[in-house]
């Protein structure tokens, strides 16, 4: 058994090697999506503190609150579990596949991303490879021309699904392209065509045809299982999301009486975690495929205390507001955006007693931080999370709850003053 010097050892080992790989990353100027690329981590931890800080330390001072520590990652490379590519054929017949450059149209030709998953990558360039042998002609969005617009690839614990985007279901030879690129990589466990023949910039198109396997992949964490369709949204970084979803579930409070609401709840990885510590748990969700994965998820891990509504979010904490319906703790994880003003608003009029909000977009955050404080809550506890690192984005897990009113007012009388009776001064 390896002593825990010597794992510490190999961590910070790790740790420098991945350092020094971050000093030349030669993609890094013209794609924009690795902000801090060339930094080492320690620095970037450093600088998203501080820009939490700036953000966040005015409105948590109000509540006598500090911003906690960053959670940084043990592997700050290679962590995306979700890897796109476009596919393009420049003048010369060749085939380009990359991402768009930054501020532009133009696709970066790249072979390897430092920050996806590395047999996602290997994959992608075996994609490249087939290409042409089986005269596969890529999509022109000038001309609305050709076949192959975008791969998608999603990496699990438990298997690795491919989804080729194209323009037409028409894709000939498309069983023995799968067959050849299973043949070089078997752990693949589902290929899906994904037909997207609008002028868009949006990926994925609206119809799926299982060309291989189940059509869905299942990741393992925090020992249950989730099935992760082409469409689903799934947090990319699977370690750190372990330590995300371990930090929900402490500043939540729960002891296994509690009605937990779980709303932008996605395909319920955060409700299903809660689930075991609470009495019951409700997750809303507009995007209905994520619903029928959640429900597909709870039945998959046994967890009946738990059900699912495909609903907007703030449309179903306004009825709930309507009917009086109120849990014991609410989590809220919304879209970059953020909130609404009448989700907040509702859930203020409820006073749900905890709200646990979980946050990938900290200016969106910081406003409807200040929003639930002028509605009577105080903020107890905010800690950043880097789920994404070598870019600048920041996940932030929050807690608030109802500020406790006074429960007695002094106020001096000088009865002397008052007019009253004799019966009047003895009561």
């Amino acid at each position: 058994m390896q002593s825990k010097a010597g794992a510490e050892d190999k961590k910070l080992q790790s740790f420098a090697s991945a350092q020094a790989a971050n000093r030349a990353c030669p993609y890094a100027l013209k794609c924009g999506g690795c902000d801090y690329s060339g930094l080492p981590y320690t620095v970037q931890l450093e600088n998203k503190q501080k820009r939490m800080e700036e953000l966040l330390g005015a409105i948590l001072k109000k509540d006598g609150v500090t911003l906690s520590p960053i959670v940084g990652a043990d592997n700050p490379f290679h962590y995306r579990n979700k890897v796109h590519s476009v596919f393009v054929s420049e003048r010369k017949k060749t085939v380009q596949r990359g991402i768009y450059e930054k501020n532009s149209h133009r696709v970066i030709d790249i072979k390897e991303c430092r920050i996806e998953n590395e047999k996602a990558n290997e994959i992608m360039e075996e994609i490249r490879r087939l290409i042409p042998s089986f005269k596969i002609q890529m999509y022109d969005e000038d001309r609305e021309r050709g076949l192959l617009r975008h791969v998608l690839i999603r990496v699990a614990s438990k298997g690795i699904m491919v989804i080729l985007v194209t323009s037409t279901s028409m894709f000939p030879g498309k069983k023995n392209f799968v067959t050849a690129l299973r043949r070089k990589f078997p752990e693949i466990t589902t290929v899906v065509q994904n037909i997207n023949n609008k002028r868009t910039s949006m990926v994925l198109g609206e119809r799926n045809e299982v060309l291989y396997g189940p059509g869905f992949v299942v990741d393992d964490r925090l020992g249950l299982d989730f099935r992760i369709s082409p469409d689903s949204f799934y947090q990319v970084n699977s370690e750190q999301t372990v330590k995300l979803y371990g930090l929900v579930l402490e500043v939540a409070g729960l002891t296994g009486r509690e009605t937990v609401w779980d709303l932008y709840c996605g395909t319920g990885t955060i409700g299903m975690f809660m689930a075991s510590h609470a009495k019951e748990v409700l997750g809303v969700e507009l995007n209905k495929n994520a619903v029928t994965d959640a429900k597909n998820n709870a039945r998959v891990n046994a967890i009946t205390n738990i059900r699912f509504l495909a609903q907007d979010a703030t449309d179903y904490m306004k009825q709930a507001r309507g009917r009086g319906e109120c849990p014991d703790v609410l989590c809220m994880d919304p879209p970059r955006s953020g909130s609404t003003k009448e989700f907040i608003e509702a859930a203020a009029a409820l006073k749900i007693p905890r709200i646990v909000y979980v946050s990938c977009g900290p200016e969106s955050l910081a406003r409807d931080l200040i929003c639930f404080q002028k509605r009577g809550y105080k903020i107890r506890r905010a800690v950043p999370v880097d789920m994404f690192p070598q870019t600048e984005h920041v996940e932030t897990v929050c807690l608030l709850s109802q500020r406790k009113p006074d429960t007695t007012i002094e106020v001096d009388l000088d009865i002397s003053e008052l007019e009253v009776s004799s019966a009047e001064t003895k009561a």
